[in-house]
């Protein structure tokens, strides 16, 4: 709001837009140098004077009400008079049209993401595809889009035919009853293992999953037993993670479409053969060629993901299709996307492959065909378990630690991903994930719970005063349109009382307001870390402003000023929370 007006202000000295002024206009990095820093270097063409001689003269003009002007070098520094514009901020935070963007103008994004493999646990590796997606998911929502989130599980293939292959060697019923993911994770490690001494296993597993697609009783009844066993273990986990799907379909949902695909590239043209397999050249990319058919006859990820994609745009009637996948698999969404535009289809340049990096755990790569697999569910259950331990320590007296301990402790390990930029590599420490202080989860929960805590304390504060809107400019303290209470003097202007708006009141308050910048950011950047980086900054400024100025004790006025304040404090920290999928605790 303030560099809005900060735009509209300095518009008049310049031959700029308030659009093109908006996008230059700066925060200063130090609060003594103003609330917004315009830049005049972009001027001297245009004005054939100095940078610094133009912004003398915009601030010398410049004569708004509440605003203060000064030049420094080629900046215009600009103060805005927070006793005028607290309120006015204020009112903004409350308004319901707050925050909500129209970015996606009600466009259609379907978003792939988490897409675990069936047969295989659910590991620490599957965290980012899993929250990222939920947390884009939900901010592409708030900035106007209509998101559909799809779990594009990864049930076909030839690691079936390798599942099948281990489970009739060496496989027993009884064992995989007793712990099916487990035990399918054993079968599938010695699978590898014993490949390397005896490469037919490798020919014997194409021929299981050949006799997959073509509908053999026994390798279908195995596979659909390995897909019930692990969508209750992945449910358990989503479950936790606070995580749904508007639709859950598995790459065998495809098998019927993929004929039609195979059929449309012949029938274009773009089949070509290669040393007895099928392929789309894509020389002209500087990519190599797309496989579609292997030499077996057999299907390829390439060929699904073709069905895919046309599927979601046809049927689903996407707009945008978005893939929340690893960065390893840049090169294959990129010949897919050439396909499907050498295909013809023009939706093909709404297609994106938003890539992370990778996740290490305390230094460990995961890896499933060796084993190295961290399971989501003990990293949750040893983060709820350090986190119930800080809690009993802290506040023994609280009701229902187990629940407050789930919520934090979950919230650690999805805020500890989401805090990072997507694209890094992350080397995850649950340590430092659950700990109370610094740049964490529990650490911005806390921060809510605290709020509560003194919101609870000053609830004898009177609704009146509480519902006010703070004229601090004049002094008043003016109730909303429709109160009573408010006294007013003999010439029927409202009373004043002495209004103190603080350096960290000021700097929280904009920061609150300046809540639509970070979503835009995130948005348009696939970035959630920008939320949850401005979340802890929000958290941050809100404990400065605790120790620098009272709010229980404070004389009336005052007080309810900075309860209003700590209200919307406490709301955008939940508010945010969620948007990550991350659960705010009343108490902590």
């Amino acid at each position: 709001m303030l560099l809005k007006h900060a735009a509209s202000v300095i518009a008049p000295f310049t031959n700029l837009t308030e659009e093109e002024i908006l996008r230059l206009l700066e925060v200063p990095p130090k609060e003594e140098m103003g609330d917004a820093a315009f830049p005049c270097f972009s001027l001297a063409k245009s004005l054939k004077k100095a940078p610094d001689m133009i912004a003398g003269e915009i601030a010398a003009g410049l004569k708004a009400s509440g605003v203060d002007a000064t030049a420094s070098g080629a900046y215009v520094n600009i103060r805005f008079d927070r006793y005028e514009y607290a309120p006015q901020l204020l009112d903004e935070l409350s308004r319901e049209t707050f925050g909500k963007l129209e970015l996606g103008q009600g466009a259609r994004v379907v978003i792939d993401m988490s897409s675990p493999n069936i047969a295989k646990p659910f590991g620490i590796g599957h965290l980012r595809s899993t929250v990222i997606g939920a947390a884009l998911y939900r901010l592409y929502n708030e900035a106007g889009y209509n998101s559909v989130s799809v779990n594009h599980l990864g049930d076909w293939g030839t690691q079936f035919g390798k599942q099948i292959a281990a489970y009739k060697r060496w496989g027993n019923e009884e064992e995989l009853l007793a712990d099916p993911i487990r035990n399918s994770l054993e079968l599938y490690v010695r699978f590898h293992e014993e490949a390397e001494k005896d490469p037919s296993l490798e020919s014997e597993a194409r021929e299981w999953f050949r006799k997959l697609e073509q509908g053999d009783e026994e390798a279908q009844r195995l596979w659909a037993f390995f897909v019930k066993v692990s969508m209750q273990e992945f449910n358990r986990m989503y479950a936790r993670l606070n995580v749904e799907f508007d639709h859950i379909l598995g790459e065998s949902f495809y098998n019927d479409k993929m004929g039609a695909v195979v059929e449309e590239l012949q029938a274009k043209g773009l089949l070509e053969e290669s040393e007895g397999a099928l392929v789309v050249r894509l020389d002209e990319e500087n990519m190599p060629p797309c496989l579609i058919i292997k030499k077996d006859g057999t299907t390829i990820y390439p060929t699904r993901d073709l069905a895919t994609a046309i599927y979601r745009h046809d049927v689903m009637q996407a707009d945008r299709l978005v893939y929340v996948v690893g960065g390893e698999q840049k090169l294959h969404f990129s010949q897919v996307f050439s396909v499907l535009s050498k295909m013809g289809y023009a939706w093909a340049a709404a297609c994106e492959h938003i890539p992370f990096g990778l996740m290490r755990f305390e230094g460990r790569k995961m890896s499933t065909r060796r084993g190295k697999v961290v399971f989501l569910q003990e990293v949750l259950d040893e983060a709820v378990a350090r986190a119930l331990n800080i809690i009993k320590e802290k506040n023994p007296n609280l009701e229902q630690p187990e629940q407050v301990a789930e919520a934090v402790g979950v919230g650690a390990i999805i805020f500890g991903d989401l805090r990072n930029n997507r694209m890094n590599d992350i080397d995850f420490s649950l340590e430092d994930a659950v700990s109370f202080e610094g740049e964490t989860g529990p650490y911005v929960q806390y921060t809510h719970a605290r709020i509560q805590s003194v919101l609870a304390r000053v609830a004898d504060t009177t609704l009146e005063e509480q519902d006010t809107s703070v004229n601090v400019m004049g002094n008043t303290v003016a109730g909303r349109e429709g109160d009573e209470g408010v006294p007013l003097n003999e010439k029927g202007k409202e009373e004043t009382a002495a209004i103190h708006v603080g350096d960290t009141s000021w700097a929280l308050l904009k920061l609150l307001c300046d809540y639509p910048t970070y979503l835009e950011k995130a948005v348009l950047r696939n970035e959630p870390s920008v939320i949850a980086k401005y979340t802890i900054d929000v958290a941050q400024a809100f404990n400065r402003f605790y120790h620098a100025e009272r709010i229980a004790d404070a004389p009336s006025d005052i007080k309810a000023f900075r309860v209003r304040l700590a209200q919307h404090t406490a709301t955008r920290l939940a508010y945010n929370l969620s948007l990550l999928g991350v659960q705010a605790p009343e108490r902590m």
